[in-house]
């Protein structure tokens, strides 16, 4: 069920919540990760060695971008993000934008570094095998066997949903760190909070929403043909619920049901913003309560389109215990 969000008004987000590196903020983030590229695992993003060090050397984060951290993880606010802007990324130094089906980022660079170091003080970074082999750091790039689908690789207007709506342990938090942008530096990333959205919902919707009257399919990676279990769109708290909702991949399972998830649709794409990710932006959101997508873009695939690291962040571990393969961050 495509919910078009270039047909509909893009909010402007007046209470944007954001922090801005100042030089000497921005020197001392590089130096963490210029530390970790040295370290005794050979600057390898995976090595569980490397991990606990990231973990460590993420307390010495500048104090204020700490601040900013710990105030998003315990109160993300009703739009659901962060922006974090000036991390130590030099476009004019990168190699050429990957452009591979599941590209992935394993060494240290300090980009990776960066993305890791942040998203290790808001939680667990961790990753799932069955997509992008199980990495950490994945390459949001556009790739041309996959332009036309609804995919990180894709180039068209991507749906809003949850990060892998589908799956019982999904990301609490998701990470965007950019490295280039598109060619023109008009690719959005569109986003949408269920809190702005349910003041224009009605209650007997938000009750058929609380059902489990929906199914959501998993991507072939992840066993796509097996049977979905029905699940619900909204969860938790009546009036401030959790989303759990994909517009290309969750349907409706009765013609009420339907209904509801169309004004849904209609609700949050009402009130979408539009963010444009310039190099040494990272965006972080709350997976639990904010939908996202991207515009269209047009990628040249010359070594120069528009690059993100992405990181999955889950608030507490334990949960995924039994998923996990052996103790570390991958889930099976």
């Amino acid at each position: 069920m495509p919910i078009s969000l270039l047909s509909h008004r893009i909010s402007e987000d007046i209470d944007r919540p954001s922090v801005t590196l100042t030089g000497r903020e921005r020197t001392e983030v590089r130096a963490l990760a210029e530390e970790l590229h040295r370290s005794p695992a050979a600057g390898q993003v995976d090595d569980p060695r490397w991990l606990t060090q990231a973990r460590r050397q993420s307390c010495r984060l500048p104090v204020r971008l700490l601040e900013a951290l710990r105030d998003f993880r315990s109160a993300p606010g009703p739009g659901g993000y962060l922006l974090v802007g000036n991390l130590p990324v030099d476009a004019e130094t990168l190699p050429d934008t990957p452009s591979v089906p599941d590209s992935v980022e394993r060494r240290a660079t300090v980009a990776a570094s960066t993305a890791m170091l942040l998203g290790q003080q808001l939680g667990d970074v961790f990753a799932f095998r069955n997509e992008k082999h199980g990495a950490l750091v994945h390459n949001v790039v556009p790739v041309p066997a996959l332009a036309a689908s609804q995919s990180n690789g894709g180039s068209v207007e991507l749906e809003l949903h949850n990060e892998n709506a589908f799956h019982p342990y999904r990301p609490d938090l998701i990470g965007l760190l950019c490295l280039r942008s598109d060619h023109e530096g008009t690719a959005g990333t569109l986003f949408s909070s269920i809190r702005r959205a349910r003041v224009l919902l009605r209650d007997s919707d938000v009750a058929i929403l609380r059902r489990p009257r929906f199914v959501t399919e998993a991507p072939p990676s992840f066993g796509a043909g097996d049977a979905p279990t029905a699940h619900c769109v909204l969860n938790g708290s009546f009036d401030d619920p959790d989303i759990q909702v994909d517009f290309n991949a969750t349907r409706a399972l009765d013609a009420e049901a339907g209904a509801a998830l169309r004004r849904l649709g209609a609700a949050l794409a009402e009130v979408a913003s539009e963010l444009v990710l310039r190099p040494g932006d990272m965006a972080f959101l709350d997976n639990r309560l904010v939908v996202h997508g991207r515009t269209e873009f047009l990628p040249r695939y010359d070594g120069n389109d528009r690059w993100l690291h992405r990181v999955y962040v889950h608030l507490d571990g334990r949960p995924s215990l039994s998923h996990r393969i052996g103790p570390g961050p991958v889930l099976a």
